[in-house]
């Protein structure tokens, strides 16, 4: 598993070798950082979704909450980024040390799977930014492909645990 985590992650960096998807990549992850872009999505729709407002609030909400459970995780777990062991050159500075999970990957899973859950737009257009999101932090070079999975899927599982209580204890969204 090592080494097959190793080949994608040096598969994917080699992307950023071009300078537009590098740009790109950039863009994503100065974007992601500390959930800022779902952060702002999910405040965003509560001020243009004025009927929902408090279940776009509480989307947000759980967003956040993946975010910080990430950050939780990876004090426990204490993975080096690839740079560290693998002398991978990044394209972008981290505020961490650690990469396990992707705390982008997180809160980008999250906010796809509670604000998808809150607008039919949502559901078509946060799900491809999310995972662009995700695939980004491995072309940036500062995440394994196995943290970027057990980061969605961390964001996922939050938010699906809290979509009842998101809804404001409705089961239909």
């Amino acid at each position: 598993m090592h080494d097959m985590d190793h080949r994608l992650l040096s598969a994917l960096r080699d992307c950023g070798a071009n300078p537009r998807v590098a740009a790109a990549a950039r863009a994503l992850s100065w974007s992601g950082e500390h959930g800022a872009l779902w952060i702002a999505a999910g405040l965003a729709g509560a001020y243009v979704d004025r009927e929902r407002r408090g279940a776009w609030l509480r989307g947000t909400a759980l967003t956040v909450a993946a975010h910080l459970a990430s950050m939780g995780v990876k004090q426990i777990v204490r993975r080096p980024r690839p740079v560290s062991r693998h002398g991978v050159v990044p394209l972008v500075r981290t505020s961490g040390r650690h990469s396990f999970p992707s705390s982008h990957a997180t809160s980008a899973a999250a906010a796809a799977v509670a604000y998808g859950a809150l607008r039919p737009v949502g559901a078509h257009l946060v799900p491809p930014l999310a995972a662009a999101m995700c695939v980004s932090r491995m072309v940036v070079g500062v995440h394994y492909p196995t943290d970027v999975a057990a980061g969605a899927a961390l964001g996922a599982l939050t938010a699906r645990a809290g979509a009842v209580w998101m809804n404001g204890g409705r089961t239909d969204a």
